[in-house]
């Protein structure tokens, strides 16, 4: 009786498998190796090591839901790429009405700070304004620290920030300094009262800075957890942005804009792709403890698109050497993604 049954089971298995073959397929599927996801992971471990540091890569094809990651939860300091968030910030007390990004704004002695930008020339002529949309470009596509520092104040602050990141259900993400105290806490510096930001204090008190104060400080600085972010928040970030559940689609067109027209970063997520690739990226820079691109790859021929974050950490190799590491990494995810078959692609959710 036990073989009759057996043998009615085995046939009845294998009609089964006839009438729906890709039941086989799938499991093969799943339970085969993904080989061109392993070399990948290889090759992205190999040009982590030219930095000789700490790497974070988290690459997410937006149409597929594959990712690929490396040091996925591990933070980095964020540098400028933080604008990004502020950014979100911004667009949506826009979306409420609360600003408008024709809101004029003075520039005031106190908002000339340290860092990347061109403002510093407008603070020679009083009674000058700019409009929030001017500050935003100056802020992601020149990374103006200056204008950064005034919107953040305009959003209300790290913390406003920091709470819209919360809303998006982000985790690993930390919004904490203004630019200005990054960079003075950076430097070894203690700043005064913002009534006492004259033009020009900052480059006094850079100046009256000793070298084993700014060795102490760079030091302290690789160690704090304030301002960074896991690859893999920022890459949610990123995410929100482009499917629209943290910008209306408006705002979202317009920041995907002025992020396409971001000039720093040519040897970076750029430095290996094809010239015409359509990138929306911000860069992020901090001495040797952060090189940071952080953006939206648009891959060709309507193979979707690449929400990407490079960070490298603290570093002793020379700033070429740390934007090779960022360029190579993303033109190996760009060439995975692209030569993916689409039932490969498919298959992953």
């Amino acid at each position: 009786m036990k073989s009759i049954l057996s043998t009615f089971f085995l046939l009845f298995i294998g009609l089964s498998l006839l009438v729906n073959p890709s039941a086989t397929a799938q499991t093969n599927t799943t339970s085969k190796p993904d080989i061109a996801t392993q070399r990948l992971q290889q090759e992205l471990e190999r040009i982590a090591g030219l930095a000789k540091g700490k790497v974070g890569i988290c690459a997410l094809h937006l149409e597929s839901g594959k990712q690929v990651s490396l040091n996925l939860q591990e933070r980095f300091p964020m540098a400028s790429t933080i604008k990004v968030a502020i950014a979100v910030q911004l667009f949506t007390m826009i979306e409420k009405g609360q600003l408008s990004l024709m809101t004029m704004v003075d520039l005031q002695p106190s908002d000339l700070h340290p860092g990347s930008g061109t403002l510093d020339v407008l603070f020679a002529k009083p009674g000058v304004q700019l409009s929030v949309q001017n500050l935003l470009e100056l802020m992601m596509v020149i990374s103006d620290n200056s204008a950064t520092d005034i919107l953040l104040r305009l959003v209300g602050g790290t913390q406003a920030v920091q709470n819209r990141v919360k809303a998006l259900g982000i985790q690993g993400m930390s919004v904490d300094r203004t630019i200005i105290q990054l960079l003075a806490d950076l430097d070894g510096i203690t700043l005064p009262p913002a009534d006492k930001w004259t033009l020009g204090f900052y480059a006094k008190l850079d100046s009256a800075t000793t070298p084993e104060m700014k060795r102490a400080a760079a030091l302290k600085l690789k160690t704090d957890p304030r301002d960074t972010s896991t690859p893999e928040a920022m890459v949610n970030l990123l995410t929100q942005i482009y499917r629209g559940t943290a910008l209306k689609p408006e705002s979202r067109a317009l920041l995907l804009g002025v992020m396409e027209r971001c000039r720093g970063g040519a040897a970076r997520l750029k430095g290996y792709l094809p010239p015409s690739t359509v990138i929306a990226h911000k860069t992020g820079s901090l001495d040797g403890s952060a090189t940071d691109d952080v953006g939206i790859i648009t891959l060709p021929d309507n193979a979707g698109h690449i929400a990407i974050a490079v960070f490298v950490g603290d570093s002793p190799m020379p700033l070429a050497e740390r934007e090779q590491t960022i360029a190579h990494a993303a033109r190996s995810i760009y060439d995975y993604f692209l030569y993916q078959s689409p039932a490969v692609m498919s298959s992953v959710r």
